[in-house]
C-alpha cells in the first residue's frame, strides 16, 4: 500500500513538473521577426527579405541532424543592428542542398560587445540568448530552396 501511495505522489509530482513548464512557440512577434517569405539562396548564401529586432542582435541558422534542430551547431550567422533590416544574406557552412533544414532565429547581443557569444551557459541557454516575445521564440524551420 505504502509502495501504491509513494508511486501515485511521484507520479503528480512528474506531472505537476510538466505542467508548470512555459510551451515555447517559434514564429514573429511585434517587435522582432523574420521575413522568410520570398527568401532565395546562391550557393550558401541565404537572402531574407526583412530582419527586425529590438537590439542589435544576430540572424542565425541552425541545421537539422537526424530530422530534428540541433541548436548546439551553428551552421552560420550575421550581425544584425537594432531595427529593420532589409535583404539579409548569410552564409552557412557546409553548402545545403534543396531541401536541406534549418531553423533560422534571433540571438540578442546580450553583452553588447559586437560579438557572437555562442557560449553555453547551462545545458541550453547561450550568453548571446534566443530573441523571445513572451513565450514565442522569434525563428522558424527554414527549407533551403
Amino acid at each position: 500500500m505504502t509502495k501504491l501511495i509513494l508511486t501515485a505522489l511521484l507520479a503528480g509530482v512528474s506531472l505537476l513538473a510538466q505542467a508548470e513548464q512555459p510551451r515555447v512557440a517559434m514564429g514573429n512577434g511585434a517587435d522582432n521577426w523574420i521575413t522568410t517569405d520570398g527568401a532565395s539562396r546562391e550557393g550558401e548564401t541565404f537572402t531574407f527579405a526583412e530582419v527586425k529586432i529590438a537590439g542589435p542582435g544576430w540572424l542565425v541558422m541552425h541545421p537539422f541532424r537526424d530530422g530534428k534542430p540541433d541548436g548546439r551547431v551553428v551552421a552560420g550567422y550575421i550581425a544584425i543592428p537594432d531595427g529593420i533590416s532589409n535583404d539579409v544574406s548569410l552564409s552557412v557552412s557546409p553548402q545545403p542542398a534543396s531541401g536541406d533544414r534549418y531553423i533560422v532565429m534571433l540571438h540578442s547581443d546580450a553583452n553588447r560587445n559586437g560579438e557572437f557569444d555562442f557560449v553555453f551557459v547551462n545545458e541550453r541557454e547561450v550568453v548571446d540568448a534566443a530573441v523571445f516575445e513572451g513565450s514565442t521564440m522569434i525563428g522558424h524551420v527554414f527549407v533551403a530552396p
